[in-house]
């Protein structure tokens, strides 16, 4: 029961950084930067967010598969299988929970005041600096909510893990796949285990964060 918990801490863990780091990269670059085709960059971006989950699974598959494009290289290249791996189950997670972190970080973005950048600017400042020093910081609370929300949905990804993943147990089986095996098979003690375990978990993480946002409102007040 205990190896599920772990695989789906490890795989939200590692997916939350992921899509931590690619959310923002685009969030800063669609919002900051002229970048032609800017709205089909951000459909495609907020895209898995939309569709089914056993869609983007499909469609995961489609690439990540022996015969997808990306698949069939690493294979051939590197004799490295992405499919019904635990590194499966990251990149679903990841693409499924990217849009959250996008739209977070987008939001946190586009409410700092330019005035400061601006400032920032005049005083020498290049981009990245400014990004580090001014954006970022005052992006905070936008981020933070971003990361937990993102960590949130990669630890209850299911739909597109399952496609991509499968549900074997002790090497892709996340505490999602178990709940749905569990209550295919009668265990309905182990479902209502870990159905407690999420939910208390899920619960804890949204009432903590609301928790430091109030805080932090408080303070800046």
């Amino acid at each position: 029961m205990f190896e599920p918990v772990v695989l789906s801490l490890k795989v939200a863990t590692i997916a939350t950084i992921i899509a931590f780091v690619f959310g923002v990269f685009f969030a800063y670059l669609l919002t900051k930067k002229n970048i032609p085709g800017k709205n089909v960059w951000e459909t495609a971006l907020i895209l898995p967010m939309i569709l089914p989950p056993s869609i983007v699974g499909y469609l995961l598959l489609k690439v990540f598969g022996r015969r997808g494009p990306i698949g069939a290289f690493l294979l051939d290249t590197f004799g490295m299988q992405i499919v019904f791996t635990w590194i499966a189950c990251v990149i679903a997670a990841s693409v499924v929970a990217l849009p959250l972190m996008y739209q977070n970080a987008k939001g946190a973005f586009q409410s700092v005041d330019r005035t400061y950048e601006l400032a920032a600017r005049t005083l020498g400042s290049g981009s990245f600096r400014v990004f580090r020093t001014v954006t970022f910081p005052l992006s905070g609370p936008g981020i933070v909510s971003g990361i937990v929300l993102t960590f949130a949905r990669a630890l209850g990804e299911f739909g597109a893990t399952l496609m991509l993943a499968g549900n074997i147990p002790g090497e892709t089986q996340t505490i999602p796949t178990s709940i749905y095996y569990a209550v295919v098979t009668g265990k309905d003690e182990q479902a209502n285990a870990l159905v407690i375990v999420m939910v208390v978990f899920s619960f804890m993480l949204v009432f903590g964060l609301n928790l430091w946002l109030k805080k932090k409102n408080y303070r800046g007040n």
